[in-house]
């Protein structure tokens, strides 16, 4: 247990809860280093077949906290590369890791919590639920998430959403393929015990090469993605400090329209 992240075992799953509801499970620094440290000692347990990934509270993520992305607004380019290297790790881990992972999707996610979803083997939300790739309306792009978001909803929903930063829902999101299913609030975990009793049926070490076959076959290696996640850190990093997204950065806080944004 962490203050960010708590991880209770029950049975062979390991499941993983986003503990920041007071910011509907934003992103910082902390919660970033505990998710991606509990992630690997979840892959390194040989007694954890299954991990389940959701959050505390009406949010699954928010996406970025507010803090976290002001003191980036202010950092240098150097450390806006050596932060988004930090959230890269996070989402090739979860990625990559060698066991099943099961996304229980309980509200909103926007931004990073999209990448989230999508890095998720099976995701399952609730049909209540909200999505949105809105980091051009701040002058910025997805940049860290988009191997993986593009690799889920396939290319062509990635270039609409990305460049329009639109919310959509939950039908949406099972339709473009972000999520498996949507369900009813009060069906949520009933689908997520019934994935986790299909995933128990099936052989460890089989189920482990069965989702490297699916990524390799994919084209989708650690190594690649390793190599596309530094060149996406040095992309997001040079936006945050430009003319552009500095400003877009400085209304989003201040709460206040940028100025390419249409009048009401």
């Amino acid at each position: 247990m962490t203050d960010s992240v708590s991880c209770e075992r029950r049975g062979t799953t390991a499941w993983l809860t986003l503990n920041r509801p007071q910011v509907h499970n934003a992103f910082d620094d902390t919660l970033i280093a505990a998710l991606t440290g509990l992630l690997e000692q979840a892959d390194d347990d040989p007694a954890v077949r299954t991990v389940v990934l959701t959050g505390n509270g009406s949010c699954f993520s928010a996406g970025a906290d507010l803090n976290w992305m002001r003191g980036m607004a202010s950092a240098s380019e150097q450390e806006n590369r050596n932060d988004s290297l930090r959230l890269a790790r996070l989402m090739r881990t979860l990625q990559f890791l060698s066991k099943p992972t099961v996304a229980r999707v309980n509200g909103a996610a926007y931004g990073g919590g999209v990448g989230l979803v999508a890095c998720c083997d099976i995701a399952v939300g609730v049909d209540t639920a909200k999505f949105a790739l809105s980091e051009v309306k701040l002058g910025l792009v997805p940049a860290v998430i988009s191997p993986y978001v593009i690799a889920a909803i396939g290319l062509r929903e990635a270039r609409r959403l990305f460049i329009t930063g639109e919310v959509f829902d939950a039908t949406t999101a099972a339709r473009i393929g972000l999520l498996h299913a949507a369900v009813p609030s009060a069906e949520l975990d009933e689908m997520i015990e019934r994935q986790l009793y299909l995933l128990a049926k099936a052989g460890p070490h089989a189920q482990r090469e069965a989702k490297a076959l699916a990524l390799r076959v994919g084209g989708i290696d650690p190594a690649q993605a390793e190599r596309i996640d530094t060149a996406n850190a040095e992309l997001i990093a040079r936006l945050r400090i430009s003319e552009e997204g500095q400003h877009g950065l400085g209304a989003f806080l201040d709460k206040r329209g940028p100025r390419w944004s249409p009048s009401p």
